[in-house]
């Protein structure tokens, strides 16, 4: 184990600071500073290597966490990159984006605060790629079988890899102009700079994996003619379709998807030319819904010059230690200050949107909304309460209800769930021969961990499928979820 007593000599839980608002509101660069070596070296020290690592069911790839603490603790940082990458294939982008099950289920959790597993997580693979111990793995020899990927996120990235790696030729097909899909375009370059993921494509080219951006499945090459090229199909289109708000004023001029927004954003940022771009520069910015795509729509505001941000959340404010519900191991539904909260505007709790606004040029000019209450376990809004709040810009981040569905069904016959995912048995086949699904279009919209789990367990069973057994590791199935523990 690491320092035996390093739980007992050490009980604070120390974090990176991040960069001062005034000044990474300014930029795009990730809003921590560079961490500290002797902090995460003190910080892996405290882990207990328990006999029961629960932070091992946790996180859904099953990373080995106490083994490269351990490593992490005695300076052998090129081993304990060995170990993460045995269970996860890119941790440069888990320990930046995933909120942490596996920290929610340490057991010096109990009565300490966690480790901070994802902070040493990441300045393994920070060091390694630095130090340029990540190297191509192109396989020994090639099976002569060929794979497509449609879908260029965790999930699809992740089977790509490792289905390369058992020797397939493997295509990954992407829609947008570049690779990467959400975490490209979705992720703000505050919270991941996209250099990290030009490494890893890089990797991926060496070892052999072919890259086409730039083409639709189902419209520049049908689903039925991709099938009938290759030996097997992944379907790793992510949960896309938003969730919408069906109210009055819903059609108004100033009233986007989330996405919508941030991908324009992400394309500025990269240099791009975006006509009529939607920006928030010196707007009263409106942004409906408090998870992750909420927030990272915020930061994107205040760095684009909006004169207000306020942010509605239908729901409670979730508490601020974990209620008794939801005890340890399990992952707590806690209220979080995001970089982007800390950075201004206003949170608003229990507000229900109930008519958007506008002005005689048909532009949304203020939302009228009320306090949430609850009938019959319903959130409805509560008469009397209204009020308006000015907005130039609403952006709706209301999550997503599942893959775009048509072009499936129409030209591969695939078959849907009652929740809208594409269907699929324990191995993570479709209902169309050689067809298999992974991530976020088959399991609904979920975790980074998940996707990238969901990827490497698909390409086991592709792998089997193709050759009569497989030599890749298969971490999870779709049914693989601990009762209460691993989140879904």
């Amino acid at each position: 184990m690491a320092d035996p007593k390093g739980f007992l000599k050490t009980t604070e839980r120390e974090l990176p600071k991040r960069r001062p608002v005034p000044v990474r509101i300014m930029d795009w660069k990730e809003v921590y500073e560079p961490g500290d070596s002797a902090v995460i070296k003190r910080q892996a020290g405290r882990c207990m290597d328990c006999g029961i690592p629960f932070c091992h069911k946790g996180c859904p790839l099953g990373n080995l966490i106490p083994e490269w603490n351990d490593l992490t603790w005695r300076g052998e940082g090129r081993a304990a990159i060995e170990r993460l990458h045995a269970t996860n294939n890119f941790p440069e982008f888990t320990g930046r984006l995933c909120p942490a099950p596996c920290e929610s289920s340490c057991v010096l959790g109990i009565n300490q605060p966690a480790v901070t597993i994802k902070q040493v997580e990441v300045s393994i693979i920070d060091e390694a790629f630095g130090n340029g111990w990540v190297e191509p793995e192109p396989p020994e020899r090639l099976t002569g079988k060929t794979v497509a990927v449609v879908g260029s996120g965790p999930a699809g990235l992740a089977a790509a890899q490792q289905l390369t790696r058992a020797g397939h030729t493997v295509a990954v097909f992407e829609r947008d102009d570049r690779i990467g899909g959400l975490l490209r375009y979705g992720i703000p370059d505050f919270k991941m700079e996209k250099r990290h993921l030009e490494l890893r494509l890089r990797q991926m080219q060496a070892e052999g994996t072919r890259f086409r951006a730039g083409v639709e499945i189902g419209k520049d090459i049908s689903w039925s003619d991709l099938r009938a090229r290759y030996d097997a199909v992944v379907v790793a289109t992510g949960s896309t379709v938003p969730r919408d708000l069906a109210i009055p004023g819903r059609d108004l001029d100033g009233v986007h998807y989330a996405m919508e927004y941030l991908v324009e954003g992400n394309k500025a940022v990269a240099g791009d030319q975006v006509p009529q771009q939607i920006s928030a520069e010196g707007k009263h910015v409106v942004v409906i819904g408090g998870g992750d795509t909420g927030a990272d729509c915020i930061g994107t505001a205040h760095r684009q010059g909006a004169l207000s941000v306020t942010n509605l959340a239908i729901g409670k404010q979730p508490p601020s230690e974990r209620p008794a519900e939801q005890p340890w191991p399990m992952m707590p539904n806690l209220f979080e200050m995001a970089s982007a909260h800390e950075e201004g505007g206003e949170r608003t709790f229990l507000a229900s949107t109930v008519e958007f606004l506008g002005n005689a040029a048909g532009e949304v000019r203020a939302l009228r909304v009320a306090e949430t209450e609850y009938v019959d376990g319903r959130r409805v809004p509560k008469s009397g309460t209204e009020r308006e709040i000015p907005a130039d810009l609403v952006l709706i981040a209301m999550g997503f209800t599942g893959p775009e569905r048509e072009l499936l069904e129409s030209q591969l016959g695939a078959r849907f769930t009652d929740r809208g995912n594409v269907e699929r048995d324990a191995t993570y086949a479709t209902t169309s021969p050689g067809v298999f699904v992974a991530g976020d279009a088959g399991r609904g919209q979920s975790l980074i961990v998940w996707a990238i789990a969901e990827g490497r367990a698909a390409a086991a069973e592709v792998d089997t499928f193709l050759m009569g057994e497989t030599v890749l590791p298969a971490p999870v199935r779709p049914t693989d979820v601990a009762i209460g523990l691993l989140p879904a």
